[in-house]
């Protein structure tokens, strides 16, 4: 009886809303299930008592969910829904879904909770299947995305079909896409069979600021959109641009080729197999993300055969400005500190080689992670000209531009591995300059590119050869006497010993000045005085040549250092001939040079880098 009660009085509601009663208790009930408010400001037509119950409405307006701010969700025109009642061998499901002159106005936060999402994202909830819609009919949409967890704007127009006969389903679209003019299409297996029980396959492209993205990818479990698998590849004429496809920053290269597989599985992300090529530069490795913590932990491990510091920024774009000036030893490729700051990671990378200009650095080797926004490099290895570099730094990207604070050494440099200027020496002969060379740069500046940092930098630079050789013609060069101009003339390659060199730098606003610069041959001293500008990275520095035994005809002329740090070049300035000089100068106390060394690192001992204030933790 009570059964039957039941029934009987299901029926009587159904029956009352279908003739038109009772409109406001069914759209409350339909809002309070959805969790959003939901208005019908048109007709509404409701046939509740049929195997394939039918709704229509006009002028609808759907309400954003209680977990975001205020706001619509959508306006529709006019809106046709069919179900599929439940029966032998039917599930309870959608037939069909129809919207008209739809307005979509999505928005994501950085936590991950969206306006169209069903339930909270960020509350645990019981597994649920939603039902199927198997006939889809979207035309010209109009559709606003906001989604600050990808960093991804969107305003434009879509449209999705998916017909009922079996055929695939479509969704398309073009507009304004971070800024940039873009256009995307999604096709994916036919609705109309779509089920549970088995995966569900779609394929995408899209198309924005001379970059494409294509990819194939598979849902396990339709339609929970938290499990998904993907393969993508990109490419285009610089990898920057991506950012106008996947709200991802990234730095500026040449044409690009980048491939990869993405895994979702509820909050845990992760992307293998990836693979970017750009110039004759290469990257390859796999990132992992956790957003299960209040602050996303990425685990990142890149590896790489050749990197060309050539092949990333501006220049390598061909997107530098008209009046960039000739390329710098220093690289201005950019990042971006807010990028930065959202995320934890842990960082591993190794690279083969780098190539910097003139410079190879093999077997790099690099351990950092990034904590609220400061990224510290733990260890920083490498072999340079048959020596090792080691270093350490840290990078506050709270602040912008950044605070970079660097620690680097090097040891057994090998001077006669350094490459020189084509054409100035012979196959088989020797160096102009042997020994082993340590040196150690101390610096803080500010800027998003090493080359920003340089020219803002504050510290010092140390460089010690405690022994060697160099050219015979090359020291008495300094000195510019009879004897210097003769071995010249004559092309001499015999070597002298250098009993020691040094050189002391204060860094200064980006101004490297030399506070002691002696290099001690044996037939000459030289001395040294004059500055670096590493905003320019203009060379201003002169040696002096002060001959240890008597010479004739000596000018007073000092070697003057000229050009860039890529392009450096050497001019001779006399200013006075001296008939005899008898060659007061003595043996540099090359033990106490040493010692003034050390005590200048002694003086700026190795410390704690920067701590980031409390206030940007």
């Amino acid at each position: 009886m009570a059964v039957a009660l039941i029934i009987a009085a299901a029926v009587g509601f159904a029956a009352a809303v279908q003739a038109g009663f009772l409109r406001n208790t069914f759209l409350h009930l339909v809002s309070v299930r959805a969790g959003r408010s939901i208005t019908v400001d048109g007709a509404l037509r409701i046939e509740l008592l049929s195997w394939t119950p039918r709704i229509t409405a006009e002028r609808v307006v759907i309400g954003n969910p209680h977990w975001m701010p205020p706001g619509r969700t959508a306006e529709i025109g006019s809106l046709a829904l069919v179900f599929e009642m439940p029966r032998l061998h039917h599930r309870f499901g959608v037939d069909s879904l129809s919207l008209i002159a739809a307005s979509l106005h999505l928005v994501r936060d950085a936590e991950g909770r969206a306006n169209w999402q069903w339930d909270d994202s960020t509350v645990p909830s019981a597994d649920r299947k939603l039902a199927i819609v198997r006939s889809l009919a979207v035309p010209r949409a109009h559709v606003t995305l906001d989604d600050e967890r990808r960093h991804l704007k969107f305003d434009g127009i879509a449209s999705a079909e998916s017909p009922p006969a079996g055929a695939q389903v479509r969704i398309w679209g073009e507009g304004d896409l971070n800024g940039h003019p873009a256009s995307f299409e999604i096709k994916s297996d036919s609705l109309a069979s779509a089920s549970h029980q088995r995966p569900y396959h779609f394929s995408y492209t899209e198309r924005s600021s001379g970059s494409h993205l294509e990819g194939e990818g598979v849902l396990p479990r339709p339609f929970d959109f938290n499990a998904m698998e993907s393969t993508f590849a990109a490419g285009g004429e610089d990898l920057q641009d991506l950012y106008y496809l996947v709200g991802l920053r990234m730095i500026n290269t040449g044409a690009y080729r980048l491939t990869g597989k993405l895994e979702r599985d509820g909050l845990h992300v992760n992307f293998s197999d990836l693979s970017v090529h750009s110039g004759q530069s290469d990257m390859r490795g796999s990132v992992g993300i956790d957003s299960t913590r209040p602050r996303p932990q990425l685990d990142v491990k890149l590896e790489s055969h050749l990197l060309r510091i050539a092949d990333i920024g501006l220049r390598a774009a061909g997107r530098a400005p008209p009046d960039s000036g000739p390329p710098l030893l220093l690289s201005k490729a950019t990042l971006r500190p807010a990028g930065f700051r959202k995320d934890d990671a842990a960082i591993v990378l190794h690279i083969d080689q780098v190539e910097l200009t003139r410079l190879k650095l093999q077997n790099v080797a690099a351990k950092g992670a990034l904590d609220h926004g400061v990224l510290t490099v733990q260890s920083l290895s490498g072999h340079l000209l048959g020596g090792e570099a080691q270093g350490r730094g840290k990078l506050d990207v709270n602040q912008d531009p950044a605070l970079a604070d660097v620690d680097l050494k090097l040891t057994g440099l090998e001077l006669a591995q350094m490459r020189h200027k084509e054409g100035n020496t012979t196959p088989g002969t020797p160096p102009p300059i042997e020994g082993t060379l340590r040196a150690r740069i101390r610096v803080s500046g500010r800027g998003n590119s090493i080359h920003e940092v340089a020219a803002t930098s504050n510290g010092s630079v140390t460089a010690v050869v405690p022994h060697g050789t160099v050219r015979d013609s090359l020291a008495e060069l300094a000195g510019m006497d009879l004897r210097a101009l003769g071995l010249l003339m004559s092309k001499d390659k015999h070597d002298t010993a250098l009993r020691c060199a040094i050189a002391i730098f204060k860094d200064h606003d980006g101004t490297l000045t030399a506070q002691a610069f002696v290099a001690d041959t044996e037939p000459v001293l030289l001395t040294g005085s004059g500055q670096i500008q590493l905003d320019t990275e203009t060379l201003d520095l002169a040696l002096r040549g002060e001959p240890k035994s008597l010479r004739l005809f000596h000018w007073r002329s000092p070697i003057l250092i000229k050009g860039t740090l890529l392009h450096p070049s050497i001019d001779v300035q006399a200013h006075k001939l001296e008939i005899v000089d008898t060659g007061k100068a003595k043996d540099a106390d090359c033990d106490a040079l040493m010692a003034s060394v050390d005590s200048e690192d002694a003086r700026t001992p190795q410390k704690a880098l920067f701590t980031t204030p409390p206030s940007t933790r």
